[in-house]
């Protein structure tokens, strides 16, 4: 059994009143979980499939789109399991995932040719109706409302 600090919270665990961590999913967050999960089966099997079949034929496009996958797959878990750290890690995970989109997207347009084959990432998302830009700003608003309503 483990020992509560002064806070009267398990070492591991976040604080919280009642002892239970603050829900993430709740309202739009379902939503963002649900859009999420879609993205990770999007981008992961794409990336199975590619690198599995053709990583010769563009291997940077398809590690960029299996890394996706990844970033994906630990927002969604973030958002799931709930709580502050949680929270935070989330929001970064976003803001890196933002990021991404962003300099992939624009490495695409200013140099095709660095790219044989479509990322998930590629033209800011637009193979994926420009989610991959939108989900992380989205995402990022919620995590701050999150915060605040906690």
């Amino acid at each position: 059994m483990a020992a509560a600090d002064e806070h009267g919270s398990v070492r591991g665990q976040d604080p919280a009143p009642g002892g239970k961590r603050v829900r993430l999913i709740r309202g739009p967050g379902m939503l963002l979980v649900w859009l999420y999960g879609v993205m990770v089966v999007g981008a992961v099997s794409r990336s199975a499939v590619q690198i599995s079949t053709e990583f010769d034929k563009a291997p940077l496009a398809y590690s960029l789109s299996a890394v996706a996958g990844l970033v994906y797959g630990f927002i969604t878990y973030s958002l799931v399991r709930g709580g502050e750290t949680a929270r935070r890690a989330a929001l970064v995970c976003c803001a890196a995932e933002l990021a991404g989109v962003l300099i992939v997207g624009t490495w695409t347009l200013v140099e095709p040719s660095a790219f044989p084959d479509a990322t998930v990432w590629s033209d800011y998302g637009m193979g994926y109706l420009f989610i991959p830009v939108l989900l992380p700003v989205t995402a990022m608003y919620w995590l701050r409302r999150a915060r605040t309503d906690a």
